[in-house]
């Protein structure tokens, strides 16, 4: 795209941080809910006629429109989708239920069948490589054009492609936490860990190519009940991924960083989000207040469209390489 030109909501999580669970091998009590603290919707695209259609246009009027202007991106799952984790509320998507934070922290069932499946997801998720659209936003932050993206993916990508200013809004798959002690060791040692507590699991479940993989490092696998989780190494307490649940609030710091770099930008990209939720959509409302551009490129409905000045319904990588090539 060439050179560059010498209030905020309640925080909500969104799609990356959401754990796909099941009813299988887990007790009555155990069913899922939905955290009154949070906005939640089921994972399907927006319903249309929610609001007025946004002007719609391809990756040409798109680099026209934002051509001269300094960007903020935000990004979801459909970034992803080329570098093979599924998205949450694409076209093809099955419907998921969220596990709540409070689910994970107050029932032992449900943290049992959960890091049952994430050993399994994570395994995926660690051997996954940039595609041509974290790699084409890399292009754009090289040439001046992109100020930085925020990121409603933990799959660290965008990192990995290379990508210097990166909010990870919903935290990184990579880490695990200690709800008592707060220490913070990596996913690698605990996949260590896991092993050693649970022989045999890995290889006794379908190869991770046949099993259904969700964006947070999350696999649906049906037999959990015998795994052994592994508490903290060093207080014994309660371990939980370095993401952000249902029923948690992204950190404030975080949320603020965010806002400040979208007034860093003088539009707004949005790529591969439905904006279902209001973890990234207030980043959309806040720039469009602002006056500033918003183009959202997203295959379907999003949240976000009556807002837009641009909507392209096309491919995320393509879109994003043919914004770098303009």
């Amino acid at each position: 795209m060439g050179g560059v030109p010498s209030d905020p909501s309640t925080p909500a999580s969104s799609s990356p941080a959401h754990v796909a669970t099941s009813a299988a091998n887990l007790p009555p009590s155990a069913v899922p809910t939905v955290s009154s603290r949070l906005t939640w919707r089921p994972s399907r695209p927006p319903a249309s006629g929610t609001g007025p259609a946004p002007r719609t246009g391809t990756a040409a009027d798109a680099a026209e429109l934002l051509r001269g202007l300094r960007i903020t991106a935000l990004t979801g799952a459909g970034v992803s989708t080329d570098s093979g984790i599924p998205d949450y509320r694409g076209p093809d998507s099955p419907p998921r239920n969220p596990m709540t934070y409070q689910q994970f922290v107050q029932d032992e069932a449900f943290r049992r069948h959960y890091w049952a499946r994430n050993h399994v997801g994570w395994q995926h998720v660690h051997r996954t490589h940039p595609n041509a659209g974290h790699r084409a936003l890399v292009r754009l932050e090289d040439a001046g054009v992109l100020v930085g993206l925020i990121t409603q993916n933990v799959d660290l990508l965008h990192e990995d492609a290379g990508s210097r200013t990166v909010i990870d809004l919903h935290g990184r798959y990579d880490r695990v936490i200690c709800l008592q002690c707060g220490r913070v060791i990596s996913r690698e040692h605990l996949a260590d860990r896991l092993t050693a507590l649970n022989p045999g699991f890995l290889e006794s479940v379908t190869e991770v190519g046949d099993v259904e993989i969700a964006p947070d490092a999350d696999a649906v696998i049906e037999q959990t009940s015998h795994f052994r989780p592994a508490p903290c190494e060093f207080c014994g307490g309660v371990l939980k991924p370095e993401i952000v649940y249902f029923g948690e609030n992204v950190p404030r710091e975080r949320v603020d960083r965010a806002y400040a770099l979208v007034d860093d930008g003088d539009a707004l990209l949005v790529a591969g989000s439905s904006l279902t939720v209001m973890s990234g959509l207030r980043f959309v409302r806040h720039a469009a207040k602002a006056g500033k551009p918003v183009v959202i490129v997203n295959r379907g409905a999003t949240r976000g469209d009556p807002l837009a000045t641009l909507k392209v319904e096309a491919g995320v990588s393509e879109t994003l390489t043919a914004l770098a090539d303009a």
